[in-house]
């Protein structure tokens, strides 16, 4: 894999792990009700649930391009429809980011951690996104340590993202600055987005 092809699976992961839904309202809940410990409990278990959708995924969309590549074109056309999708919503997003957190009861570490996981695995909007983030870069991760890095990225970017976001939260000043910008993060990760899946269609 190069490392301009790895810097586009990169560019999206943190796109779709910065995306507004319920996994940024999920930590942000951990964060401000139970603490920064909480909140990364809740950060990592999400990141190692998007690992093993990561891994299913890849594994079962190259299963598909062996053996019907139509129908793996049809998912990496559906792929990029929704990443357009997503692109549009965001451009029309009013502080998306920042309106999604929020503040919860306390829980614990356990249940910070278990939230965290089954949000990941359970969430459809994950398993969009996986769909269309993986069907580009099936036909580059022919080796092991391809497969394994197109894996551990998502993994990895999830988990610092949220861990961000759990830090973020024991900030006053620094939340309202992301509040702030929240318009312009939005706009910004939308307009990637549809350039993404621009490329998308002009490459399967």
């Amino acid at each position: 894999m190069t490392l301009t092809i790895w810097l586009s699976l990169f560019t999206i992961c943190i796109l779709g792990a910065m995306s507004p839904g319920p996994s940024l309202a999920m930590v942000a809940k951990h964060s401000l009700a139970g603490g920064r410990r909480n909140g990364l409990a809740a950060a990592w278990a999400h990141a190692f649930g998007i690992g093993i959708y990561a891994f299913i995924t890849l594994i079962g969309l190259a299963v598909i391009l062996q053996q019907s590549p139509f129908l793996f074109k049809a998912i990496s056309y559906s792929g990029a429809a929704y990443l357009a999708y997503l692109g549009y919503n965001a451009l029309r997003s009013k502080g998306g980011v920042a309106a999604k957190l929020e503040s919860g009861e306390d829980t614990s570490i356990q249940q910070s951690a278990k939230e965290g996981l089954l949000i990941s695995i359970l969430s459809p909007k994950i398993a969009l996104f996986f769909i269309a983030l993986f069907s580009q870069f099936v036909a580059v991760g022919d080796s092991v340590s391809a497969k394994l890095l197109i894996v551990l990225t998502p993994l990895v970017v999830d988990g610092l993202w949220y861990t961000f976001v759990s830090l973020m939260l024991s900030s006053p000043r620094l939340l309202d600055k992301i509040r702030s910008k929240a318009q312009l993060i939005d706009r910004l990760s939308g307009l990637v987005l549809i350039l993404l899946a621009l490329r998308v269609i002009m490459t399967v």
